[in-house]
C-alpha cells in the first residue's frame, strides 16, 4: 500500500496482553479455549436454526446472523494471536494490520446494528403482535441486515483510508494482541487529528444511533409487559429482556471505554480488559444468553446433537 511506502514501517508488532512467558502461556489457553467455545456455541446455533423448519422465523433468523458475525468476529483476531504465540512471533505487515483493523471494526458496526435490530423484532412482536407478520416480511428482514452491511462497510473504509494516509515512522511496537485504531493512532508521526474527529463523530453516530434504537425499544417492551396480568408472566418477559440488556451493556459500556476517551488512556491495562470483553467475551456468551433460556431452540439444538434435550 502506498502509505506503508510513506511511512518507512513495513510491519508492526502486535505485543499482546502480556510479556511475562508463564502468564502468556496461561492467555494462550484461556483464549483457545474461549475461541472454541464461540465457534462450537455460534455453529450450533447456525445448524439448529438451518435444520429446524419451525425456526425459519425472522427472530432466529436475526440471531443466525448474529451467530455468523460473531464467528468472523472471533476469527479475526484471536488466531492470529494464538498462531503468533505457536511460531513466536509477533509481527503482522502494515496491509496485514490495516485489513485486520478494518475487518474486526466492521464486524463491530454488524454486532452493533444486529443488536439494534433485534431488539426491533421483539418490539414489533410483543407491541405489535397483530402486524407483526406484515411487517416483519421476508423481504423486509433481508433489507434490515444488508443495510447495515453497506452502511459497516463503508464506515470502516472511512476509517481504514484514513489510517493509510498516515505515516509511522520508528515505534512500530503495538501493546496489544490486534491492530486496534487506537494504539496505531498512537504510533503514527503525522498529524492524527482528522482520524480522532471523525472516531469521535461520525463514529460515535454509528455506535449510538442503534443504541437509542435499543433504548426506546425495551422501553416500550417494558411498558407493554408491565401490563400483562400474571406475575410469572412479567418476570418471564423482564428476565428474558434483562438477558439482553446485560449484552448490550456489555458490549456498548465497553466499547465506549475503549474508544471515546482520549487518546492517552487507551493502553492501560482496564482498557485492555475491556477490549477483551468485547472481542473475545462477549462473542462466546451471546450464544447462551439470546438462545439457550430459548425451549424451541433447544430442542432444535438436541434434534442436532443427535437426540440429546437439555433442561437449563
Amino acid at each position: 500500500m502506498r502509505g506503508a511506502n510513506r511511512s518507512g514501517v513495513s510491519e508492526f508488532l502486535l505485543l499482546g496482553l502480556s510479556r511475562q512467558p508463564q502468564q502468556q502461556q496461561l492467555l494462550f489457553a484461556l483464549f483457545l479455549t474461549m475461541y472454541l467455545a464461540t465457534v462450537l456455541g455460534n455453529l450450533l446455533i447456525l445448524l439448529a436454526v438451518g435444520a429446524d423448519s419451525r425456526l425459519h422465523t425472522p427472530m432466529y433468523f436475526f440471531l443466525s446472523t448474529l451467530s455468523f458475525v460473531d464467528v468472523c468476529f472471533s476469527s479475526t483476531t484471536i488466531p492470529k494471536m494464538l498462531a503468533n504465540h505457536v511460531l513466536g512471533s509477533q509481527s503482522i505487515s502494515f496491509s496485514a494490520c490495516l485489513t485486520q483493523m478494518y475487518f474486526v471494526f466492521m464486524f463491530v458496526d454488524m454486532d452493533n446494528f444486529l443488536l439494534a435490530v433485534m431488539a426491533y423484532d421483539r418490539f414489533v412482536a410483543i407491541c405489535r403482535p397483530l402486524h407483526y407478520t406484515t411487517k416483519m416480511t421476508p423481504q423486509r428482514c433481508a433489507l434490515l441486515v444488508a443495510v447495515p452491511w453497506v452502511i459497516a462497510n463503508l464506515n470502516v473504509l472511512l476509517h481504514t483510508l484514513l489510517m493509510a494516509r498516515l505515516s509511522f515512522c520508528a515505534d512500530n511496537a503495538i501493546p496489544h494482541f490486534f491492530c486496534d485504531v487506537t494504539p496505531l493512532l498512537t504510533l503514527s508521526c503525522s498529524d492524527t487529528r482528522l482520524n480522532e474527529v471523525m472516531i469521535l463523530t461520525e463514529g460515535a453516530l454509528i455506535m449510538i444511533t442503534p443504541f437509542v434504537c435499543i433504548l426506546t425499544s425495551y422501553m416500550h417492551i417494558a411498558s407493554a409487559v408491565l401490563r400483562v396480568p400474571s406475575p410469572k408472566g412479567r418476570w418471564k418477559a423482564f428476565s428474558t429482556c434483562g438477558s439482553h440488556l446485560a449484552v448490550v451493556s456489555l458490549f456498548y459500556g465497553t466499547i465506549i471505554a475503549v474508544y471515546f476517551n482520549p487518546l492517552s488512556s487507551h493502553l492501560s491495562a482496564k482498557d485492555a480488559a475491556a477490549t477483551v470483553m468485547y472481542t473475545v467475551v462477549t462473542p462466546m456468551l451471546n450464544p447462551f444468553i439470546y438462545s439457550l433460556r430459548n425451549r424451541d431452540l433447544k430442542t432444535a439444538l438436541g434434534k442436532v446433537l443427535g437426540g440429546k434435550t437439555f433442561s437449563v
